[in-house]
């Protein structure tokens, strides 16, 4: 399927200083792994989206272009060249995503928390958000990461319950709901934050159930975009959305009760947090 008009990702020149910096502190992005089409945009703020715990993935999601293989060990200094690069940069805000690492008895979450607190010695002005996965249902896992007192709590949906077997095979809805019930009932304080795509065969009433079960957990914040096919070995695009039903689910979510909704072809997860967070 050829990408309609209304979709076309922004190219912008001058990322050299962030890909720099990003190679000196020896760090990856989701953004680059994943191939995000908002990287170019992003990278010239500067901002990104660091992502800890290696680059080799121990699900493979059919959505995702992140390598599914064995992952090595983690890196113990990664807090601190993450803390430092931050700081380098500048960043005000910072976001904090994870491949999945289900070979760790926590899941990673240790790890996610050592980050947020060395981040917070080095940048105490500084916002941290942090996108994790399900550590397979783990609540004292949870319970690691919301201690460490992350300003937003983001685990992402991705798609509709019918979708699950074929969009996150090694998932499951109901278990990616209660991670952020949990965060919520380990912090009262902290906001929650989730996402999904549209594109890869939902119905309407679908993603209504969804929007109505992720307001049930007390998830304050929300992002919907359009599903982009990142490589041929990856689930094919169904449909591409009209900006007009992006446009009409924003209010939707408004009308449920969601703090703040951003909702458009190319919004992603961790795009524009900063000011997200800056608006509520």
């Amino acid at each position: 399927m050829r990408l309609p008009d209304w979709i076309g990702a922004t190219r912008v020149a001058h990322q050299h200083n962030t890909k720099r910096l990003l190679r000196k502190h020896g760090l990856l992005t989701v953004c680059e792994d994943a191939r995000c089409p908002n990287k170019s945009m992003c990278f010239t703020k500067p901002t990104a989206t660091f992502m800890i715990l290696g680059q080799s993935c121990t699900r493979t999601c059919g959505f995702c272009s992140v390598k599914g293989t064995v992952p090595g060990p983690v890196n113990r200094s990664e807090p601190e060249q993450i803390a430092c690069a931050a700081e380098e940069m500048r960043l005000a805000y910072i976001v904090i995503t994870s491949v999945t690492r289900d070979d760790l008895p926590d899941g990673g979450a240790s790890h996610f928390a050592r980050t947020i607190v060395t981040l917070r010695k080095r940048l105490p002005q500084a916002k941290v958000e942090v996108l994790t996965p399900d550590f397979k249902g783990n609540d004292d896992a949870v319970k690691v990461v919301v201690d460490a007192c992350p300003d937003v709590f983001n685990h992402n949906m991705e798609t509709v319950r019918r979708l699950y077997p074929i969009v996150r095979p090694h998932a499951d809805y109901l278990r990616s709901l209660s991670i952020l019930r949990k965060a919520k009932d380990f912090s009262s304080e902290i906001h929650t934050k989730s996402g999904f795509m549209l594109g890869l065969g939902e119905s309407m009433h679908e993603v209504h159930r969804l929007l109505k079960d992720l307001r049930k957990v007390g998830c304050d914040f929300i992002t919907i975009g359009q599903y982009l096919r990142p490589t041929k070995n990856n689930l094919p695009v169904v449909k591409y959305i009209k900006p007009a039903v992006f446009d009409t689910l924003k209010v939707t979510g408004i009308q449920m009760g969601f703090r703040h909704v951003s909702s458009g072809p190319l919004v992603r997860s961790s795009m524009n947090a900063d000011e997200l967070y800056e608006y509520i």
